[in-house]
């Protein structure tokens, strides 16, 4: 069952730039890793839905960064590659891909077999809002991107799986929205479990939304 879960941003510039970011999902993680699981599984969009295991290595030279996590011959999408580095030297015993048009039940599905893995399993989710939110965001400017994210903030303060489980795929596709179905996973690994919710910053400072959270 799922014990513990923290939400981070998947944009690389959380590696080398975006400090008290970082440092929150540092806080994050070290409550996620508190929690004693007996489990520790890396969720993020991609292209497609796939597992990799544990050592499983990433790059983050096509976004222009030096930086690997891992170690063999890169295969990791951007998401898990950056949720990858983030745990450090602490391997994470998988790490799952959730295609970013998956439907919610899809999503779901991923997320209840993923809270199966264990009897204490704890998900590092990495997960972006919007990128829409201002004139000079990479997406353009839509002014339901504010909303949606102040959402996704509510939810992930108040560990609300309803609501991550009510965010629409198309809606989330217009705006640009990445994290959309790894909150879903969220959401279907939580079920009807009750969690403590903390949301421990929230930025936009490219127009783009980032989220540290940690439910236990």
């Amino acid at each position: 069952m799922l014990a513990a879960a923290a939400v981070c941003p998947h944009t690389p510039l959380i590696v080398t730039e975006l400090p008290d970011l970082r440092s929150a999902c540092q806080t994050a993680i070290a409550g996620l890793l508190a929690s004693g699981p007996d489990a520790l599984i890396v969720v993020g969009g991609a292209e497609s839905t796939a597992t990799y295991g544990g050592d499983a290595a990433g790059t983050l030279r096509p976004w222009g960064m030096d930086v690997t996590a891992g170690l063999g011959e890169p295969v990791l999408p951007l998401s898990l590659t950056v949720g990858r580095r983030l745990l450090g030297d602490r391997v994470p015993d998988a790490l799952q891909s959730v295609a970013f048009d998956a439907t919610p039940d899809e999503c779901r599905s991923v997320g209840v077999k993923l809270a199966e893995a264990g009897e204490r399993v704890a998900l590092l989710v990495m997960a972006d809002g919007s990128a829409c939110l201002t004139p000079r965001a990479p997406g353009r400017y839509d002014a339901a991107a504010q909303p949606y994210d102040d959402l996704i903030a509510h939810a992930l303060a108040a560990a609300d799986t309803a609501a991550l489980a009510g965010l629409g795929p198309a809606e989330a596709d217009r705006l640009w929205a990445g994290g959309r179905a790894a909150l879903q996973v969220l959401a279907g690994a939580a079920g009807t479990g009750a969690y403590q919710g903390r949301l421990l910053m929230r930025a936009a400072p490219y127009g783009v939304g980032y989220f540290a959270g940690l439910w236990t």
